[in-house]
């Protein structure tokens, strides 16, 4: 399902849209990467043997992994007509609320919360759910901004 809007102006007509990703697995080798590109080799990360009698049972993605994959998660969800290019704003809010083990499957849920126009385009919050396949509780949500340049 994806979000259609003709222009950035469009965008403040579609406060309130919503749409879903597809399902994306979190395998050991994606979680092993990411903590070779962050130096963050915490056990309950890495060490299998380890975290099976650890708090999870299990090895668990780094928090900052699920956040980092938003772009990933998200790609296709908004299509916006005559924009030259979105840049990321920054984040307002961001919470881990479960852990994701090694094997899960995630995927995103977004929703256009807020727009507003600026001098170099509009600033679109989207208020982003992670959800763990399975699980009644997502593993985050994030109240994300970007800023979409119209083209000239």
């Amino acid at each position: 399902m994806t979000i259609v809007v003709d222009s950035p102006e469009g965008l403040v007509d579609a406060v309130g849209r919503r749409a879903a990703g597809e399902w994306f697995l979190i395998d050991r080798a994606r979680i092993a990467a990411f903590a070779d590109a962050t130096d963050d080799w915490q056990w309950i990360h890495l060490d299998a043997e380890r975290a099976a009698s650890g708090p999870f049972g299990t090895t668990i993605a780094h928090g900052y992994l699920t956040l980092s994959l938003l772009p990933r998660l998200t790609v296709g969800l908004l299509s916006v007509g005559g924009t030259e290019m979105i840049v990321n704003y920054g984040l307002d809010r961001v919470r881990f609320l479960q852990p994701v083990p090694v094997g899960s499957r995630l995927r995103a849920v977004t929703e256009i919360a807020a727009v507003d126009p600026s001098t170099k385009g509009y600033r679109v919050s989207l208020h982003t759910t992670v959800e763990l396949q399975g699980s009644p509780r997502p593993a985050l949500v994030a109240e994300t901004i970007g800023l979409f340049v119209p083209a000239r």
